[in-house]
């Protein structure tokens, strides 16, 4: 099937996407890969055409339409539209669709239906992780530099005349898909509805999040290999697939939401509510729920009405097709398969690091007070709460309440220490990413004010240039304010320093959310030590269950 993804850029250097077309990149970072004398590399396979522009002066001329229509001159216009249609993987195979051709139809597609647009279309023939999916990449700019005929998805005369910017309405990204599932049919490649929600929805931001975690657990597991440890967890899951994985299961078994309800807090810790007809989940590590529609049309009410009915048709059954069967007593081996199972849980919950949680203080918990049922579950939460931190403790080596107490300290201190150097970092880039802006805005009309200067008729030039010459009058006061009587950089240190800072923040947001975590997870085994310390009788039990560490004793 092919997929259409659309994102829209306020980048005012049309260079930087042509050069992520033709080089190669790095698929997390999206900085160019180079070799050992520092040059870019070259893609291995690539096919790239211009419509309205010369593929290779797509910068130069976009900058020069904008110029003649006085636009995207400010820092927050949206200077581009970035369309991406991705193949099917199985398309190659079945279909023999190559490179080639994908790009003659990514060229046909730009034509019909980015009128009037200057455009890069480029199709690459790697994937993502190694997918090996075909994908064509469609760059226009964000003004129109011709005059079009009227199309049935503009909805104002100025989506059809030059010098207005393209406008991607509902109706307009309908059409777009629609354009996108006829092309792969017409041509016999595999297609799906795409106008229709999917049943399980992956947004771009949970696949890279999936994507850097697994890379970072592969890491984190590599290094506990070379100490000769085992890794307990080798596939990284996000919090949505946690919720997915779950639900799954559970929706298996449920005839009804309230047994939905409560295998999943019985079972995963998950807590579900229904709002107006909408299913949310929140996940044991969130303060805030995820809504059935997020995850996939799979997690929604009208999914699950007919999967309780399912299910309670079938135990209907299984019961009716049972009653002739002999009766046979199985309270011992009940009794035996409970005793595993709870030995299972046991060691399940100790070492998930990722369910940690604060214990419910049951002295000040309203609705333990008012519900003896609802207390009983809290308990034995608590219980597994507490098992699993004397197991955490146990891991880490803390011989003493006072280590762990230094341990938080110093983690507090870490992680204020991060986040500080970070935001230093952030201001600094927000300084450049302005200078930036106005140098841009000070050479693009650096010309005009020369001309002011040689003109004779100064005041009757200025008239006419009003605009232009007060933005080049602005952005050098500003660049002169902020280079402090020093000369002023040029945009090629500033891009330079911008990498740099760049870079330098990434490795700085990873310190600091890795210290706040670590900080986090301390203060959460702190909390609960000290409940553990306060109740001897919570003590016997875990040294009874999990043989708890000694100062536990």
């Amino acid at each position: 099937m092919a997929i259409l993804k659309h994102i829209a850029s306020k980048n005012a250097d049309y260079g930087e996407t042509e050069r992520y077309l033709i080089f190669q990149h790095d698929e997390y970072t999206q900085k160019p890969i180079l070799d050992e004398n520092g040059n870019m590399l070259l893609r291995e396979e690539y096919y790239l055409d211009g419509i309205n522009c010369d593929p290779f002066t797509f910068d130069a001329e976009c900058r020069e339409t904008n110029a003649f229509f006085h636009k995207n001159q400010s820092f927050n216009e949206i200077k581009s539209h970035h369309y991406i249609i991705s193949f099917d993987p199985k398309d190659q195979e079945e279909h023999g669709l190559t490179g080639e051709q994908a790009q003659k139809l990514g060229v046909e597609y730009a034509r019909e239906n980015f009128p009037g647009h200057q455009a890069l279309v480029c199709t690459h023939t790697d994937g993502h992780n190694g997918s090996g999916n075909i994908h064509v990449h469609i760059v226009i700019n964000s003004v129109r530099k011709y005059n079009t005929e009227p199309q049935p998805y503009m909805e104002f005369d100025r989506d059809s005349k030059a010098g207005y910017k393209h406008h991607l309405s509902d109706r307009y990204r309908i059409y777009l898909k629609q354009k996108v599932m006829d092309m792969c049919r017409s041509n016999g490649l595999n297609q799906v509805d795409l106008l229709n929600p999917a049943e399980k929805k992956i947004s771009e931001k949970e696949y890279w999040a999936k994507r850097r975690g697994q890379k970072n657990l592969d890491e984190h597991n590599a290094e506990l290999k070379k100490k000769g440890l085992t890794p307990r967890q080798t596939t990284f899951q996000t919090e949505k697939q946690y919720l997915r994985d779950a639900i799954d299961a559970v929706a298996s078994q449920a005839t009804s939401q309230e047994e939905f309800s409560r295998l999943l807090s019985d079972r995963y810790n998950i807590t579900f509510k229904v709002s107006r007809g909408r299913y949310s989940y929140l996940h044991p590590n969130r303060q805030k729920y995820i809504t059935g529609r997020n995850l996939g049309t799979l997690y929604e009410e009208n999914h699950f009405m007919q999967v309780f009915q399912e299910n309670s048709n079938r135990q209907h059954a299984e019961k009716s097709h049972s009653t002739d069967r002999p009766v046979t007593d199985f309270s011992e081996q009940s009794k035996s398969s409970a005793s595993v199972q709870t030995d299972e849980t046991t060691h399940s919950f100790l070492f998930i690091k990722s369910d940690l949680r604060l214990v419910t203080d049951l002295q000040h918990c309203i609705k333990t007070q008012q519900s003896q049922a609802y207390a009983q579950k809290v308990k034995l939460s608590n219980l597994k709460m507490m098992a699993q931190t004397v197991a955490y403790v146990q891991e880490h080596g803390f011989q003493s309440k006072e280590d762990l107490d230094t341990a938080l300290s110093n983690a507090s201190a870490q992680s204020t220490d991060a986040r500080n150097t970070l935001k230093s970092t952030e201001d600094a880039l927000k300084n450049i990413n302005e200078q930036i802006h106005y140098t841009g805005q000070y050479l693009a009309n650096k010309s005009i004010y020369s001309d002011y200067r040689k003109s004779r008729n100064k005041e009757k030039f200025y008239d006419d240039h009003r605009a232009e010459l007060t933005l080049y009058e602005s952005a050098l006061r500003i660049l002169r304010e902020k280079s402090q009587g020093q000369k002023l950089p040029t945009l090629k240190m500033l891009r330079e320093e911008k990498n740099r800072l760049t870079k330098l923040q990434t490795v700085q947001r990873d310190e600091f959310n890795t210290r706040r975590e670590y900080e986090r997870e301390l203060r959460t085994v702190c909390s609960n030590v000290n409940i553990i310390l306060r109740h001897p009788h919570i003590q016997e039990t875990l040294h009874e269950t999990s043989q708890g560490h000694s100062y536990f004793r």
